[in-house]
């Protein structure tokens, strides 16, 4: 070997020795003592043991060749609760910062060890599908905020359990998530995202609920009377139904109002938020029964406070049945009674048509009122009934404010008919001179009566004639008329007019039959 080729082999082995630096010499000499040392890499999280703690920092031995710092931000991002539990001698989880800065000091988190690991178990729950149980932190206006170890995950309305989905009201993120909060929740992973910082949760595909399970549920939990909330999921012409808690409820046509409706959507819609009462809960066939007006304050004892069994009302024809026909009442609060078809008349009849039709206007009598069902009771066969005479009398007496027994009124008086201080043409106001007048006109003297009338008038009457008729006095005479008082002289005067009158008509008629007596005897 020349001398050239061993220069150039030893300039080889130089160029592959490695630098020798501080570090290395320690290492070599730590190793050569049996001390190895693991020199961390940033982004590593290790175990350590606190060494030292102080108000602003916490110094941390991992191992290396010195102990690593905690301080600044990474001290104060440390929550006081888990602060407060540190001590000399704890271990705890650090993240690798940066190995050696600047000034050659090894800076560690706490914090991001922590956050790190519990993205790490998300991970791992991500790929097992198993659940975890958390407490709702917080919301937001699209779902809630669950805590996952040191991260916050978020679970989308959308992946709410069933029974919390149904619960949800209100139309503000508060309105409808503020409840839920403090409140356990079951979880799983469906979605990881560590760049983005996306944790997505969900509370539905950890539930084994069903449908029926929740109804169950809701069943066992519902008592009759408590007042809920729900929403209107579907609406019929019987009535419309509302899922509360997760279970459907009917609200009937009959318990939206007290006002009569013909139709639910006059009053709901589909999705709206109402507060109703349960009125009835059927656990064996799994039915609710609801109600909007029980909630409101009932009207009829208002209504039917002045009514009265027996009295009379106007009232219009609404609706014939084969069983009678239904009246609106001419009544303040749209009352609706039932004249029975047995109530229409006092002949039989086989439909309520052949005597009403709808929108007949008749005068009904009241026969009965119930007040738990609200029902009012009907009679057209009655409205003249003898039975009702009094009640009716005394009706309307006081519909005009008048007491019986008022010395001086009169029938006209009390209906309006006659106006009592009004002079009446046909009254003969007679003064005792007039009367007097009257008398001396009826005392005609005798002779100047022609005779054949005075013959006529005391000629003897036939026998059956005076058999039926009494005889006139002739004996009275015109001075003892004088002398009587003035209103018996008129009627003693019109007494014997009326006598000559009548003796004069049966004298012509006697007159009138006597031709005909000799004929007939000749006939026979």
């Amino acid at each position: 070997m020349s001398d050239n080729d061993a220069a150039i082999l030893q300039e080889n082995n130089q160029e592959n020795e490695p630098e020798v630096t501080m570090e290395s010499l320690m290492g070599q000499l730590l190793e050569s003592e049996g001390v190895t040392i693991d020199i961390p890499t940033a982004g590593e999280i290790r175990d350590g043991i606190i060494a030292s703690l102080t108000d602003n920092q916490i110094l941390v031995s991992i191992g290396a060749k010195s102990e690593g710092i905690i301080s600044g931000k990474e001290f104060d991002a440390i929550p006081k609760e888990i602060l407060a539990t540190f001590e000399v001698g704890k271990a705890i989880p650090v993240y690798v910062i940066t190995p050696e800065d600047h000034e050659g000091n090894l800076i560690l988190s706490f914090a991001r060890a922590v956050e790190e690991q519990s993205w790490i178990e998300a991970e791992e729950l991500l790929k097992s599908g198993d659940s975890i149980s958390s407490i709702v932190a917080g919301y937001n206006k699209g779902g809630l905020i669950v805590p996952l170890s040191t991260i916050r995950g978020f679970i989308p309305a959308s992946q709410l359990g069933l029974s919390r989905r149904f619960n949800i009201s209100g139309a503000t993120p508060e309105e409808k998530f503020k409840e839920f909060v403090g409140e356990e929740v079951e979880v799983c992973v469906i979605e990881v995202d560590r760049q983005r910082q996306r944790l997505i949760l969900s509370e539905r595909a950890a539930s084994t609920e069903t449908r029926d399970m929740i109804r169950d549920k809701i069943l066992e939990d519902l008592d009759e009377g408590s007042v809920r909330k729900g929403r209107v999921t579907s609406i019929a012409d019987f009535g419309a139904f509302v899922n509360i808690g997760g279970a459907d409820g009917l609200i009937h046509l009959s318990e939206m109002s007290w006002d009569r409706i013909d139709h639910p959507n006059e009053l709901l819609k589909v999705g709206e938020e109402v507060e109703v009462k349960v009125i009835s809960v059927d656990k064996d066939r799994r039915r609710i029964g609801l109600s909007l007006r029980a909630l409101q304050p009932d009207p009829w004892n208002r209504y039917v406070a002045d009514l009265k069994i027996g009295q009379l009302v106007e009232g219009e024809i609404t609706r014939l049945t084969n069983f009678g026909a239904f009246a609106k009442l001419n009544l303040p609060g749209d009352l609706e009674g039932l004249v029975h078809i047995s109530e229409l008349s006092d002949k039989r009849i086989d439909h309520p048509k052949e005597i009403l039709k709808s929108g007949d206007v008749v005068t009904l009598r009241i026969l009965k009122i119930e007040d738990k069902d609200h029902r009012i009771g009907l009679s057209l066969r009655r409205v003249d009934s003898p039975a009702y005479a009094d009640m009716d009398w005394k009706n309307l007496l006081e519909s005009y404010n008048l007491e019986q027994g008022i010395e001086g009124e009169t029938i006209g008086e009390i209906v309006g008919e006659i106006a009592p201080d009004e002079p009446l043409d046909d009254v003969d106001d007679t003064t005792p001179e007039e009367a007097e007048e009257a008398i001396e006109e009826l005392s005609t003297p005798t002779d100047e009566i022609p005779s054949t009338v005075l013959e006529e008038a005391v000629e003897p009457l036939p026998s059956e004639i005076h058999a039926e008729e009494p005889a006139i006095v002739e004996d009275e005479t015109i001075d003892e008329i004088e002398s009587v008082e003035v209103v018996d002289a008129i009627e003693e005067a019109e007494a014997v007019e009326e006598a000559i009158e009548v003796e004069e008509v049966e004298e012509v008629e006697e007159t009138e039959e006597l031709p005909s007596e000799p004929e007939s005897e000749s006939a026979e």
